[in-house]
């Protein structure tokens, strides 16, 4: 469990995203229809969009803070991002691409990062191992995700940030791959704040979840505390 602070306020042409929030969670989901501010927050915390005033924290570090000046950059943030489409390199295989995000962040030459052991060890955890030399090309989309993930964790992140990891994958693929995030909430003990539209997707992972509509939380609390009704 993680203790997340989110005062900010992100102004985006017309749009302003406006979050403030703080409580210590596993699990923190973020749920609301397209265009409510879910990705512009991630962003935010990983330190890819600048807020216009406020502070993010994780734990007792301050990552952004406009009072104090500081606005920790991206490469620095130990913050794992996994975006929707995942990001893989065609061009390189599956243990490239996981080994790449140690490479990108430095963290393969520091304590914080992990060796070939552990690429083993995480390539283990999410059951992609039997991939490693494959092209990303000969992937499934449940295979893909569990890659992005991988190659997310191999900078021991402090905070997990995954975007509609199940949104391109099959209701069947989606009940295969809940179990591995799961697995890292409970065996690396690696928070996650978790994007998506999918309400049975939070009650089976998220312990608290804010309920975005047009940039500002609608709703914060429980997963039982959502409506009904999936955001569309």
């Amino acid at each position: 469990m993680i203790h997340l602070t989110l005062d900010l306020t992100l102004v985006q042409d017309a749009f302003t995203l406006d979050v403030h929030d703080s409580a210590s969670v596993e699990v923190l989901g973020l749920f609301g229809p397209s265009g409510s501010g879910k990705t512009s927050l991630l962003e935010a915390v990983a330190g890819l969009r600048r807020p216009t005033r406020g502070e993010i924290r994780v734990a007792d570090r301050v990552l952004f803070s406009s009072a104090a000046g500081i606005d920790v950059p991206a490469r620095d943030r130990r913050i794992g991002y996994v975006p929707q489409d995942g990001l893989l390199f065609p061009h390189l295989s599956v243990r490239e691409n996981i080994r790449y995000g140690s490479r990108e962040s430095g963290a393969g030459s520091r304590e914080s990062g992990f060796g070939s052991h552990d690429l083993r060890a995480v390539a283990g955890m999410l059951e992609v191992e039997a991939l490693l030399d494959r092209r990303v090309q000969k992937l499934s989309g449940g295979e893909r995700q569990r890659v992005a993930i991988a190659r997310a964790l191999m900078i021991r992140p402090a905070l997990l940030l995954l975007d509609e990891p199940l949104a391109a994958v099959d209701r069947e693929r989606r009940d295969r791959i809940l179990p591995y995030l799961l697995r890292i909430r409970r065996e690396l003990h690696v928070p996650l704040v978790y994007v998506t539209h999918d309400a049975g997707e939070l009650s089976a992972i998220a312990d608290r979840v804010l309920t975005l509509e047009a940039g500002r939380v609608a709703r914060a609390g429980p997963p039982a505390a959502l409506s009904p009704a999936a955001a569309p």
